[in-house]
């Protein structure tokens, strides 16, 4: 199994802390919004994501999964 972000879209706040530390550059802040009105992050590309988890980390709402 490939890793794989996966962002928990009722719990983003669109803080993009996700895309600044990305090492691949492959998070990103999507057009689409969630329950509460942000602009959910995505993966842009999960055939690039590499499973260091530093999105997840980073996240303030704990809004992201990371599978490896």
């Amino acid at each position: 199994m490939l890793p794989k972000a996966v962002v928990i879209e009722k719990y983003c706040k669109s803080c993009s802390l996700c895309v600044d530390i990305c090492p691949k550059k492959i998070m990103a802040i999507s057009d689409r919004t969630n329950e509460k009105g942000y602009f959910v992050a995505t993966c842009i590309d999960q055939d690039k994501c590499i499973g260091c988890a530093l999105c997840a980390t980073v996240c303030p709402d704990v809004a992201i999964d990371v599978y490896k």
